[in-house]
Parts: structure tokens; C-alpha cells; sequence
């Protein structure tokens, strides 16, 4: 467990030297951090495990460690879900306003899987999965959220949600200057998936990361 939290604070450290502004803990997606925040996976019985307190420490002793070694001015986010992976929805709100009002976090990256959905297993359907936590009193927390934001349009339309930026995966992918392209055109809409290998190599992909890519299905052509 020591090591696992040291690592975490190691690369936030070595990214400060580097000259990064900040750095995002990824609580997300199944990865080990929501692991430890999930009661599904998570069947611990020591401190770090039962309890939404005990769930929650690795991932504050995380963070106020990497406050502690790079100080007040480097930027610390987060990054949750609250669906899948055994993420329940009302904890994950619970953990975002514990998180603004301990003073833990710079912004907030809540990964929505598809930001204009309705939340899994909501009969009444009268909020938005997005709704859910823009509604939340962030103080001067800053919100950013992910899932499906495909082209200016989209990205407009959750910025006028009460978000404040949003944050592109395919679409900046596709195109690496994809916000310039939308400020230059509000209705600029990216390529059409799949493309090929030397497309992505053109817009500054590595041979790994095009490999990787290959796993998103039908994301690139097939040889």
C-alpha cells in the first residue's frame, strides 16, 4: 500500500520538474484507485476497505501528499465516474463535495461515458447523468467532464451546461489542434472513423499509441 501511494506522488513530482502546471489522479474507469473506491471490487477489511471513509483514504492520502510536495500552486484534479466498474452514483457525489469542501482539489474531472445521458437504473428520468453534478456547490472548484463531446456543437453545449471546459478524447485524437479548428469553426465536425494508421501517424500518434488505438473498435482501418 506504501508503494502504491509513493508512486502516485513520485510521478506528481517528477511532473512538476519536468515543467508540468499540475496533474490529474486518475479515480476512474476501473483503474486501481476506483478499485479501492468501488464496494463492489473493493472487499477489503482493513482500513482501506468497508466503509465510503475507508474507501476514499488511498485516494486522500494521494492527494494531500502531493499538495504537501508541490505546493499550493501546482494544480491538482481528479478524475471519477460514476457509473460502471461498480460505481454507484450517489457515492461518487458524495466523494466530489467531500473532495470540495476539504480543500483537496483544484478541479474536478467527472468521465460521464456519454454526457448527454440519462443516469443508468433512473425510472424517472428527470435529470441528466451531467445534471447530477453540475448541480454541485463546487465553490472554487473548477468542473471539467468527458464522454462523447464530438464536435463544436457538443462542446458548446456543455459549456453552457455550467461546465467549465470540457475535455476531448477521440476528438483530439483525430485532430490535434482540435479546439483551434472549433474557435477558427463553431460547426467543425472531425473525420469520419475509422482512418487509417499513416493519419494518425500525421497527427502526431506514436507507433504505440496507433497500436493501442487499434483496440477501439472501429476507430482504425484494418490492413
Amino acid at each position: 500500500m506504501e508503494q502504491l501511494r509513493d508512486d502516485f506522488i513520485t510521478a506528481a513530482v517528477r511532473s512538476q520538474q519536468c515543467g508540468y502546471d499540475g496533474v490529474e489522479i486518475h479515480g476512474a474507469h476501473g483503474y486501481i484507485i476506483a478499485q479501492f473506491l468501488s464496494s463492489e471490487i473493493n472487499k477489503r477489511t482493513d482500513h482501506y476497505g468497508g466503509s465510503l471513509a475507508n474507501r476514499c483514504r488511498l485516494m486522500k492520502e494521494i492527494l494531500l501528499a502531493v499538495r504537501e510536495e508541490c505546493g499550493n500552486d501546482f494544480l491538482v484534479g481528479v478524475r471519477l465516474s460514476p457509473e460502471k466498474f461498480g460505481m454507484d452514483l450517489a457515492e461518487v457525489k458524495t466523494i466530489c463535495e467531500n473532495l470540495i469542501n476539504d480543500g483537496y482539489i483544484d478541479f474536478l474531472d467527472i468521465s460521464l461515458w456519454d454526457c448527454f445521458k440519462m443516469p443508468e437504473g433512473d425510472e424517472e428520468g428527470n435529470k441528466t447523468l451531467l445534471d447530477h453534478f453540475t448541480e454541485i456547490n463546487r465553490k472554487e472548484v473548477k468542473l471539467t467532464v468527458a464522454g462523447k463531446i464530438k464536435n463544436g456543437k457538443d462542446a458548446d453545449a456543455i459549456l453552457q451546461s455550467g461546465v467549465d471546459f470540457v475535455t476531448l478524447g477521440r476528438s483530439g485524437i483525430l485532430h490535434h489542434n482540435f479546439p483551434k479548428l472549433v474557435m477558427d469553426n463553431p460547426d467543425f465536425t472531425p473525420a469520419e472513423t475509422p482512418v487509417s494508421e499513416a493519419y494518425l501517424a500525421k497527427e502526431g500518434l506514436s507507433p504505440t499509441f496507433i497500436h493501442y488505438m487499434g483496440n477501439w473498435p472501429g476507430f482504425v482501418q484494418k490492413s
